[in-house]
């Protein structure tokens, strides 16, 4: 079971007054000819979109469109791609000013101001020691290692100036990794141009990343949160419209290691080591870039400062499944009584 403060429900069951998504379980009424579904893995994770037209040419150039846009971030924003801009910037803006893109100078904006909100709970230079992990290997770094790279962990170390456009590091060995907050941005990206060429209701997520464009013809959309220990079992079912959606749980790429702990991506800047006592956390908000990075900050900062943090932001709201199975909720998500 979950409890929500003083509700306690069993886990799949339907709460009308949350208005939540997770990553992504959805429960869509059956398709008719005017929905176009399309489906693509990029940026490591799996990219689907559900439109509505009548117009099957437009719906087959919107698909290619809208998919194409998260190669392109994916190219630009990647830390595993050598070519991309994000690893230039990591191997020489220790070494003075370096010139980056609109788009990568918007993200790099939004990170440092989810950074400052949190108190750095969101860092994106926790990559100077993300990269010591492999989760498909089953490897963590050394207490060693750990030590060498967290002085680099520091938000403030990464220069941005807005005049000029360039970003500068003030040390050497740092290394931003913007896995959670790109996935967002594309996301925007992709429902601003659904927009432009005048659809009006569609669904578009990437991983637990999600925006809903209007309503399902009528009709809300229907997404749950998922049971963080259960695969494929939800913990609520609720209908929502016009919103964005970022889920950030330990069960996304984790191992556990040989002393029996789970050891999972997202990691605490102070420790280097993956978050304790919080199994998911899931943002609604206007846009899916501030959700992303909102998302990955309340899991590190945990349920009560996490929860302090967003009622302090307006339009924000969340849920969070801490490791005792417990779901705590925002102000804006609670019935009157």
């Amino acid at each position: 079971m979950v409890t929500i403060k003083r509700w306690t429900f069993e886990l799949g069951s339907t709460l009308p007054f949350l208005v939540v998504a997770m990553g992504l379980a959805i429960y869509s009424m059956p398709a008719s000819a005017d929905w176009y579904r399309f489906s693509d893995t990029a940026m490591t994770t799996p990219i689907e979109l559900e439109f509505w037209t009548e117009d099957k040419e437009l719906a087959d150039r919107i698909g290619e469109e809208v998919l194409a846009v998260f190669h392109q971030v994916d190219e630009q924003m990647s830390r595993y791609r050598e070519d991309s801009e994000v690893s230039r910037l990591n191997r020489n803006a220790a070494n003075g000013p370096v010139t980056v893109s609109d788009g990568l100078f918007e993200v790099l904006e939004k990170a440092r101001e989810v950074s400052i909100l949190s108190d750095g709970a969101f860092d994106i230079t926790f990559g100077s020691v993300g990269y010591l992990y492999d989760f498909r290997a089953g490897k963590k770094p050394t207490e060693e290692e750990l030590l060498s790279g967290l002085p680099r962990v520091n938000f403030r170390d990464v220069i941005l100036d807005q005049e000029a456009q360039t970003v500068e590091f003030r040390q050497a060995g740092i290394r931003v990794d913007l896995g959670g907050i790109a996935k967002g941005y594309a996301v925007d990206l992709g429902i601003e141009h659904l927009a432009s060429l005048g659809i009006r209701h569609a669904r578009l997520s990437a991983g637990g990343d999600m925006r809903l464009l209007g309503d399902k013809q009528g009709r809300p959309w229907y997404v749950g949160i998922r049971d963080p220990r259960s695969e494929g079992r939800n913990a609520v079912v609720l209908p929502l419209q016009d919103v964005a959606v970022s889920t950030s749980g330990d069960y996304e790429r984790f191992f556990v290691d040989e002393a029996g702990d789970r050891v999972h991506h997202i990691l605490s800047p102070e420790t280097g080591k993956s978050v304790q006592g919080v199994q998911s956390v899931t943002i609604i908000g206007e846009d899916a870039l501030t959700t992303d990075g909102l998302s990955t900050a309340v899991f590190v900062l945990g349920p009560a400062k996490g929860l302090e943090m967003v009622e302090r932001l307006a339009g924000i709201d969340v849920v969070i499944i801490d490791d005792q199975r417990m779901m705590h909720v925002s102000e804006g998500l609670v019935p009157p009584q």
